[in-house]
């Protein structure tokens, strides 16, 4: 009965630092391209006409 639990707690430890992982690089991904698209925004403002 032990062994059993043991092991479903080291299967869930290992699922939530991966989902921890994957989450985190989503994030940092979203970021930097957020970045990028508002740079080109502000770089290029000039040239838009009303």
């Amino acid at each position: 009965m032990n062994e059993k639990i043991y092991k479903t707690m080291t299967g869930s430890g290992v699922a939530a630092i991966v989902v921890g992982i994957i989450v985190s690089a989503i994030g940092v991904t979203c970021g930097i391209i957020s970045i990028v698209f508002g740079s080109r925004l502000l770089k290029r403002r000039e040239h838009i006409t009303f």
